[in-house]
């Protein structure tokens, strides 16, 4: 599991702004609480590019479109799926046969 957080635009313009300014990078990181390769990343997008804007189409890409998540819905509607899925589980316990002997 990854333990990052995505940085907003405003952390990120601080955070060039204090390398910069020369402020080390190690203290950076501790008060940002960074890893070194996610401000070294940012700080190497900024001098190459001279912005911080993340580049557009990141992430994993969508299985589906918009009118087949639609259309899904409705036909789990129809189906009444998303009923069965919020109504209430009720588990029952076997019960123990008796001896009789």
């Amino acid at each position: 599991m990854s333990n990052h957080q995505r940085l907003d635009d405003g952390m990120r313009w601080r955070i060039v702004g204090r390398l910069e300014a020369g402020q080390s990078q190690v203290l950076i990181c501790r008060e940002f609480n960074l890893t070194p390769s996610a401000m070294c990343n940012l700080w190497k997008q900024f001098q190459d590019t001279g912005s911080i804007e993340r580049k557009p189409g990141q992430g994993r890409p969508r299985a589906t479109t918009a009118t087949e998540d639609r259309y899904l819905s409705i036909i789990a509607r129809r189906n009444g799926v998303l009923q069965l899925l919020s109504s209430p589980v009720i588990c029952m316990q076997p019960q123990e046969p008796v001896y009789q002997g």
